[in-house]
């Protein structure tokens, strides 16, 4: 009976309607940007929104501005064009009267949520254009649903944020109806390379295949709205904050061929890879990196950028699992058409089949905890309980001599900008040393000998009163049990009630 209605919703109108996939995808987007909250490492948050919201309440959280006092005069590598959308979102709901982090981070993320049906929407008709309707659908359906794609869509990551220019560039290239399309197809990539300059690897590889096919003239207009667009955004604003061009991109690029090679070296050069594997579980994950490899011919224009960009980043020492992001919706449409020229047999027919199977099943339980997953909550709320406190300028002490460590604190939800913060990290350090800096709040980190830490510090602020309670969720606490690493800690946060 069960199969029946499998077969019958299989073989439905609803089943194979592109806007029924929009509408499902949209609505698991809705639910993460409801519940999915917090941030999901440094970077979403610490060079985004604590940069940009920063920005428009007048301050320079990371002195990135040459007229910021204490800024080190020189740029350092950040591409401002995503970072500066953020800033004229957080300036527009300020000039409307919106302030409360909590609000105003949802309403970013659910902006996110339906720039992101853009990779949806255009998987399925580039699958379309280049295979068959079958196969498109089954695109639609795993980049609406694919555990992964609603918690990083709606987050703060430049990898993620640039695949919907992405994938509409490539549709135009692919749509080719007239000459101009070549050129907002460059429009379109080349914002998606301000957003994140490794892209331009990507960009490469497009322009590479036009060159191949001897179609020059192609790949000049294609390269030629690619360079305005990033002149435009990357060029002409950094003339104006730093006196001449591209300073920002410069300052990357030698970063990355100084510095850059020994920040977080990785000596896991199939990586990238695992992960595109991975993500669709086994063995569908290798049924999809074979279907890859065999799309290479027929379906070259896409398989040249994308191959470009795996190799580029398993070269290049510094290796982090989200840099991939990026291509994870070519590598579904490769795989998907190319292993559809892989099934000449019945067992091969019948292993994808399983695969598919295997997949929805694992997936569906992923799925329903990545789109709840408040990420980082502990250290989210913590600084959230200070919201509204009527202090200009708090002072903080971070305490973490129970574990050893503390991790940063998320400026942008307490809205204190200037406040003052200090660490506290042995337990061989003299207390009194920090007697004599007047905190107005200790934040204890870890559930460590936690009595015995607040204790000795009442004798230094006897009138000291239990603030907030700030525990990490469930899936917080999880990743942490399974790598260490992961610093999803308790805090307590502790009012001094020290005079000011």
């Amino acid at each position: 009976m069960r199969n029946t209605r499998i077969y019958k919703f299989y073989h439905s109108s609803y089943y194979n309607s592109y806007l029924v996939i929009l509408v499902i995808a949209f609505l698991v987007r809705l639910v993460a940007a409801i519940f999915s909250q917090g941030y999901g490492m440094h970077d979403d948050h610490f060079l985004i929104i604590e940069a940009s919201s920063s920005w428009a309440d007048g301050y320079d959280y990371n002195y990135w501005l040459p007229w910021t006092e204490g800024s080190k005069g020189v740029p350092e590598g950040h591409s401002f064009t995503y970072v500066g959308l953020n800033y004229l979102f957080f300036s527009a709901m300020k000039w409307i009267g919106a302030s409360d982090p909590k609000t105003l981070m949802f309403i970013n993320r659910l902006l996110h949520a339906g720039f992101s049906l853009i990779v949806v929407a255009y998987g399925m008709k580039i699958t379309e254009k280049l295979s068959t309707q079958k196969n498109a659908i089954l695109v639609g359906w795993i980049l609406a649903l694919l555990w992964l794609m609603p918690f990083v869509s709606v987050r703060n990551l430049v990898e993620v944020a640039a695949i919907p220019f992405l994938i509409l560039g490539v549709w135009l290239l692919l749509d080719k109806k007239q000459l101009s399309a070549f050129f907002f197809a460059g429009l379109l990539v080349g914002m998606a390379v301000s957003f994140r300059y490794q892209i331009a690897v990507f960009a490469f590889g497009l322009a590479l295949y036009y060159l191949l096919k001897r179609e020059f003239k192609l790949a000049f207009i294609f390269s030629l709205g690619l360079a305005f667009m990033f002149s435009l955004t990357q060029g002409l604003v950094d003339f104006f904050i730093w006196g001449y061009p591209f300073a920002e991109f410069w300052s990357y690029v030698n970063y990355n061929l100084t510095e850059g090679t020994t920040y977080l070296p990785n000596q896991n050069y199939l990586m990238y890879v695992l992960v595109l594997t991975g993500v669709f579980f086994i063995p569908l994950g290798i049924l999809l990196f074979f279907g890859f490899l065999k799309s290479y011919k027929k379906y070259l224009i896409i398989f040249l950028p994308t191959a470009f960009f795996i190799l580029f980043h398993t070269i290049y020492p510094n290796r982090q699992e989200r840099f991939i992001l990026s291509v994870l919706p070519f590598f579904v449409i490769l795989g998907i058409v190319g292993f559809d020229l892989l099934k000449k047999t019945a067992w091969k027919d019948k292993l994808w089949k399983w695969s598919l199977i295997i997949f929805w099943v694992l997936n569906s339980v992923f799925l329903c905890l990545s789109v709840c997953m408040y990420s980082k909550k502990s250290r989210v709320e913590a600084m959230y309980s200070l919201y509204n406190n009527k202090m200009d300028k708090e002072n903080i002490l971070m305490e973490g001599s129970g574990s050893g460590k503390v991790s940063m604190l998320p400026k942008f939800y307490a809205k204190s900008w200037d406040c003052y913060v200090a660490e506290r990290l042995k337990e061989t350090d003299d207390l009194n040393a920090y007697s004599e800096q007047s905190f107005d709040y200790i934040f204890f980190y870890d559930d460590k000998k936690l009595s015995q830490r607040i204790n000795a510090y009442k004798k230094i602020y006897p009138k000291m009163q239990l603030h907030f309670q700030s525990n990490p969720s469930y899936l917080d606490r999880l990743l942490r049990q399974l790598n260490p690493r992961n610093s999803n800690e308790y805090i307590e946060v502790w009012k001094t009630n020290v005079p000011r």
